[in-house]
Parts: C-alpha cells; sequence; structure tokens
C-alpha cells in the first residue's frame, strides 16, 4: 500500500509519498494544468496496482471537488479530508505535505480497519445533492447579507438629514416604507444613490427568493425537515440548512459530537495541572451556528423547562455564556430528533390551581398528561428534551 499526502494550491500540489515502511519515495510539486495533472495520475495509478493501491490525504479548502475526482477515478481506496491546524511561523509547502504524510502512515492500520484516525479532525465532504444544498444555503446568506447592506445603506443617508423619523412606518421592510423611500425630496447626490440601492433591494429579494424555491425543491422529500420545524424558531429554510450541514446523523456517535461539529463545544488549554475553557471553538459551519443562534429566543419564549434552565445560568451575569449554552442544549436536541425519529416536546409543570370538581383529583386530561418527566423537572433537573425519552 502508498500513501500520498497532498497540500493543495490553486497553481500546484505539494506531494509527498511513502511505502508501507514510511518511506518517502517520492516528493515534490505538480503543476494544476491538465497535462501534468492527467500525466502524475497516470503513473501513480500503475505504481499503486504494484502495491495494492493506495491512500490519500488533503486538507479541505474551497476547491477540493476536482482533486477529489481525480483521486477517486484513480482508484484510491481511502481519501481521507481533514481541517488544518493553525498556521505556523515555519511552515512551508513541503514540511506540511510531509506532516500530512506521517499522519496518514500512523493511522493506516486504523483506516484499513474502519477505526477512526487518531490525532486529526476528519471531514466526509457531502455527497452531489447535499453538496448543492450547502451551496445554494451559503449564497442565499449571501444574498441575504448584501440586502441587508443596501437596506442600512438606505437607511444612512436618511439618518443623515435626520428624516426616517418622517417615514409613514417604522417597518423597514413593507411596501408602504419602499413608495415613501422612492417619492421623497432628496439632494441630487442622495436621491441617485437611494434609487440605485432601491432596485438593488429589489434584485436581492428576487434572487433570494428563486434561491429558497431551488432550497425547496431539492429537500421536499425529506421528512426530518418537518421535525427540525417542530423546534421553536426553526423556519423550513433553517431546518434544510441545518440538515445539509449533519447528513447522516448516525456518523455522530454522540449528542457532544455533534455540538463539536458545530462548533460549540469550548476549547481547552491543560498544562502543568492547570485547566483552562476557551471559549467556543467555532470550527463548524457559521451558517448553523446562525441558525440555531436565531431560534433561542424562540425557544426561551415558549419552552417554560429550557427557560428556567437559561435563567440559572444567565443569573450570573453570563448572558452570552447561557445563550450559547441553549444554543449546545438545541444541538444535542436535533441529535436525538433525528436519531430516534422524534419531534421537539415541550415540558409544562401541572397546572397549580387547577380546581377540583366534587371533591374528586382532576383527570389527567386536566392535568396535561402528567407523566415522569414532569415530575423530574420539577425537582429541578436539567432540560433534555428528546434526551428525555431515549436512553442515550
Amino acid at each position: 500500500m502508498l500513501y500520498l499526502a497532498i497540500d493543495q494550491h490553486k497553481s500546484q500540489l505539494t506531494i509527498n509519498l511513502r511505502n508501507e515502511h514510511g518511506d518517502v519515495i517520492q516528493k515534490g510539486q505538480v503543476r494544476t494544468n491538465h497535462a501534468d495533472i492527467d500525466n502524475f495520475f497516470g503513473k501513480l495509478a500503475k505504481r499503486a496496482r504494484q502495491h495494492r493501491g493506495f491512500m490519500a490525504i488533503v486538507e479541505i479548502c474551497g476547491f477540493n471537488d476536482w482533486l477529489l475526482e481525480k483521486l477517486k477515478k484513480a482508484k484510491c481506496s481511502e481519501i481521507v479530508v481533514i481541517q488544518p491546524d493553525k498556521s505556523s511561523n515555519k511552515k512551508t509547502d513541503k514540511k506540511d505535505a510531509n506532516a500530512l504524510g506521517e499522519l496518514l502512515w500512523n493511522n493506516r492500520k486504523r483506516l484499513q480497519g474502519g477505526q477512526r484516525p487518531n490525532g486529526i479532525r476528519r471531514i466526509f465532504p457531502a455527497g452531489l445533492e447535499d453538496a448543492q444544498v450547502r451551496q445554494l444555503a451559503n449564497f442565499r446568506q449571501f444574498l441575504i447579507t448584501q440586502r441587508t447592506k443596501t437596506i442600512n445603506k438606505i437607511k444612512g443617508i436618511f439618518n443623515k438629514h435626520n428624516m426616517l423619523q418622517d417615514a409613514p412606518t417604522e417597518l423597514i421592510r413593507t411596501d408602504k416604507f419602499r413608495k415613501w423611500v422612492a417619492d421623497v425630496q432628496l439632494p441630487v447626490v442622495d436621491r441617485m444613490e437611494v434609487d440605485v440601492h432601491l432596485e438593488l433591494w429589489k434584485t436581492y429579494d428576487k434572487q433570494v427568493v428563486e434561491v429558497e424555491v431551488q432550497l425547496v425543491r431539492r429537500s421536499e422529500k425529506n421528512k426530518n425537515i418537518f421535525k427540525l420545524k417542530s423546534i421553536p424558531g426553526i423556519s423550513a429554510m433553517g431546518a434544510i440548512i441545518l440538515l445539509s450541514r449533519i447528513g447522516d446523523i448516525k456518523r455522530f456517535k454522540t449528542p457532544r459530537s455533534l455540538a463539536n461539529y458545530f462548533g460549540l463545544t469550548p476549547g481547552c488549554h491543560n498544562t502543568a495541572g492547570k485547566q483552562r475553557l476557551g471559549g467556543i471553538t467555532k470550527t463548524g459551519s457559521p451558517v448553523a451556528r446562525n441558525v440555531l443562534n436565531f431560534a433561542v429566543i424562540h425557544v426561551l419564549r415558549k419552552d417554560k423547562a429550557m427557560r428556567e434552565w437559561h435563567k440559572k445560568i444567565k443569573g450570573h451575569g453570563k448572558a452570552k455564556v447561557a445563550r450559547v449554552a441553549v444554543m449546545r442544549k438545541l444541538a444535542t436536541i436535533i441529535w436525538h430528533m433525528l436519531r430516534w425519529d422524534k419531534e421537539y416536546q415541550f415540558h409544562y409543570d401541572p397546572p397549580a390551581t387547577v380546581k377540583k370538581r366534587d371533591g374528586q383529583r382532576p383527570s389527567r386530561e386536566v392535568l396535561g398528561g402528567m407523566d415522569n418527566k414532569n415530575h423530574a423537572l420539577k425537582k429541578g433537573k436539567t432540560p433534555s428534551n428528546c434526551r428525555a425519552k431515549s436512553k442515550a
């Protein structure tokens, strides 16, 4: 078996090839033009056939797609895509490729045995459908960001003249407000800039709708969308975005794994017996974290048990920490919902002021179907929603 490490760049690949004994048998650079790439992979495929195939390792980047396809066509037995570490002040492409080669060779037995490799954060590239949904979701987020900037530009011009108070409505994203913006008298330069921004605003609105239609078409058969929509604050678009990032829930062995995948677990710096926890790692998708962040306020408004748990953390003067804690809790809940095929479950305390009729105990229906979970909540246990129903 041969072990190929690739440090990828736009114009060249820095490669490091090892044999079964861990010796480097080829290293150097390959230009990314079609002729050089085809020549390299053609020779590699012939060479690998004499050594029972080859494995490859490459760091994730925005233009991995064509390289991964080349590796598949060359019949690479295992493609390991990893999250790169922080850059060193002694970085060179050759050192990076050599370090990747050592990681791959050290984990060769574990990879061949289907075990999790040590010392690396492995990434599983999405399938074609999920990749397209992710791309559309990112594009939608870009359009929304640009639209927000455009609206803020318009507001800035009116604030410059202290005219925003004259608007017929405080609701900015309404036809009434747009009509007022289009007709109000402004200096020539300001009028020209506002008109341009109004056209951009209309264009962004149209493009956002078109992207959302494409997202719905690609996800309309996914039944998990309805499960995630049962979470307060998560819309159909939010559910589609989260599911495109998660993929197959079975690849996450525990709820913590999903929270870590979203970058919602704290970093740490432990040394000399001292343990220091930092902020969350933020290594996952920022779009997914944005969906969870938006859902927090709705969950706290509608789920009493979650609201009480949030207050306990916030009461120590840690409002941001409490918000992130709810986001992480939602990630673990989503794991249970998808893993055990459940919808979001609210927890209600039994009514304290239910009146008895004719001296009899109120019926179970009157009490709202109180069960053991409600008793657990009254004892002050942390809410876990879907987790409460499973043994995981």
